[in-house]
């Protein structure tokens, strides 16, 4: 499956391709061909299950975890964990949990690059408001060096289930997951992470493992 944010930069190197193809400059064919197959990669949107285990939360992307603190909200303490995708990691984020979208924030900012602590503060920003029987959480999509786009799906007063679709962010940028104070998280810093598949928070039970 392709993300259909990826379809117009998709068709627009494909119909290039075939122009150039009648009309042959042979560096450019092959550019067009390169920035087909490159379109085709970065907008994938492959199917991903949901691990079976109870109280648990998932990523929302797919990348690296670059940071993970204690961090003040709006006069609020919650658990951060933030994980920066580069170009090659697949851009479609999905539902950390399941819950009700309170609000969608969009912040204008900066585009600095998004594996730096200051770009969760400074950078373009959405941040989704989420009520969830685990407490009010996060997830602040963060538009990076080359992401200029971030894109979110979910609507106001909106119930989504775990691992459903939550938007996409165009090229390398980051996700920012705000947890309740007291979540036990399941990840440690530089992890791979896969969005909607592998688990970073554990609610109730901390002790109790997930295999």
């Amino acid at each position: 499956m392709i993300a259909k944010e990826g379809f117009p930069f998709i068709i627009v190197a494909l119909v290039s391709f075939f122009v150039l193809l009648i009309f042959p400059k042979w560096f450019l064919v092959l550019l067009s061909l390169m920035c087909f197959v490159f379109f085709l990669v970065f907008f994938r949107d492959p199917e991903r299950t949901v691990p079976p285990f109870e109280n648990i939360a998932v990523s929302a992307a797919d990348g690296k975890v670059v940071e993970i603190k204690d961090e003040l909200v709006d006069g609020v303490t919650y658990k951060k964990v933030s994980v920066f995708m580069n170009v090659f990691n697949v851009h479609v984020n999905r539902m950390p949990v399941t819950g009700t979208v309170v609000k969608v924030e969009h912040r204008p900012g900066k585009f600095l690059a998004a594996d730096k602590p200051e770009s969760s503060i400074e950078n373009e920003q959405n941040l989704i408001y989420v009520e969830s029987k685990y407490g009010n959480m996060i997830f602040k999509q963060v538009a990076g060096l080359v992401a200029r786009r971030t894109v979110c799906y979910a609507k106001e007063n909106e119930m989504l289930q775990i691992g459903d679709r939550l938007g996409i962010i165009k090229f390398s940028s980051r996700v920012d997951h705000y947890f309740p104070e007291g979540t036990f998280i399941a990840v440690g810093l530089n992890d791979h992470v896969k969005a909607g598949e592998t688990v970073i928070a554990r609610f109730e039970d901390k002790e109790q493992e997930v295999r």
